[in-house]
């Protein structure tokens, strides 16, 4: 028997881009096979996951596993922080940004084998005007490209990459006022982003050194450039050299405030949200147990971005193959 007790397994039957009719069935045979005890749950609204989860925690169940992508992972994992119930992740979503994270694999069988290893961790978890992030919350570009993508109903890599370009054309950097750790800088910013974790997803790393059980966030900051210089920033975010570039500043902090002129545009996780000119952001230690590998990659710009790469590459590759596994 897998050391995860008790589980109930959320499906968000409309999260990523592979249908879940033709998935669940796989996890199902694999969860059997390693031993797991577990019910199945599937969201019916937003917000749906949140209430499962708390719910799972209040009637004592051990884990709750998420099926999904990071909406699914937020919501879920909201439901589950300051209780003994831990999260697990079976990423199936089109960035999977804290489970690429946290190491997990974007496979099923290589998910559920971290999981049947029984290894928890205390992980961390910010907020933004109370509202909880659990890989990044931003302001900027990336909030802008976000609310493109929500107002479509295609998904995909392909359609974020489009969607990104169109916003890129006309996009606008605004004045911001962050203050942290007793200081404030004013100016005027293509993009601000509060991360628990090192990446959006699909190994774009935005805070590359950045930690869930560090008892911190970090605030990446890209100052306004011309349109080539801000062109480099998201290079760097590919190759992990963010930290380099000379529009990019990063705070680390227990605690922030963002102020802007107007309400506006924000991203948590990936998910579009209206903000209002003053945010407040906090970081929350320890606060959600979530199963992880039990050993961690030290990060190495440009080699550890070519490397997951070229996993994700084999990984397509094995799922085309008509007699994959």
């Amino acid at each position: 028997m897998a050391n995860t007790g008790r589980c109930i397994m959320i499906v968000n039957p409309a999260s990523g881009t592979v249908s879940k009719h033709r998935i669940i069935p796989h996890i199902c045979k694999r969860l059997d096979r390693s031993g797991i005890d577990y019910t199945i749950k599937s969201t019916r609204y937003p917000g749906h996951a949140k209430i499962l989860a708390r719910q799972a925690a209040d009637d004592g169940y051990d884990t709750v596993i998420a099926v999904g992508g990071d909406g699914t992972v937020n919501e879920t994992a909201s439901g589950l922080v300051g209780t003994s119930t831990a999260l697990a992740i079976i990423p199936t979503g089109s960035g999977n940004g804290l489970a690429r994270h946290l190491g997990i694999p974007v496979d099923i069988d290589s998910a559920i084998r971290v999981m049947a290893k029984g290894n928890i961790i205390d992980a961390d978890y910010g907020t933004a005007n109370d509202k909880p992030f659990f890989c990044t919350f931003g302001v900027g570009f990336d909030a802008a490209v976000s609310e493109r993508c929500a107002r479509q109903k295609r998904r995909g890599i392909l359609m974020y990459l489009k969607n990104t370009i169109n916003e890129y054309m006309k996009f606008s950097p605004e004045e911001y006022t962050i203050e942290a750790n007793g200081q404030k800088i004013t100016d005027r910013a293509f993009l601000i982003v509060v991360c628990n974790a090192s990446q959006y997803g699909n190994n774009t790393f935005v805070a590359p050194y950045a930690s869930v059980s560090d008892g911190e966030l970090d605030i990446t900051i890209v100052h306004a450039g011309n349109a080539i210089t801000q062109a480099f920033v998201g290079v760097d975010m590919l190759t992990g050299f963010i930290g380099k570039n000379a529009l990019v500043d990063t705070i680390r902090t227990t605690s922030a405030v963002i102020r802007r002129t107007d309400s506006g545009a924000a991203h948590i996780d990936g998910d579009a949200i209206e903000m209002p000119p003053l945010i407040d952001i906090k970081c929350h230690p320890g606060k959600l147990k979530v199963f992880a590998p039990t050993k961690s990659t030290r990060f190495i710009p440009f080699v550890t971005p070519t490397v997951l790469f070229f996993r994700d590459i084999l990984l397509s590759v094995r799922h085309l193959l008509p007699n994959a596994k």
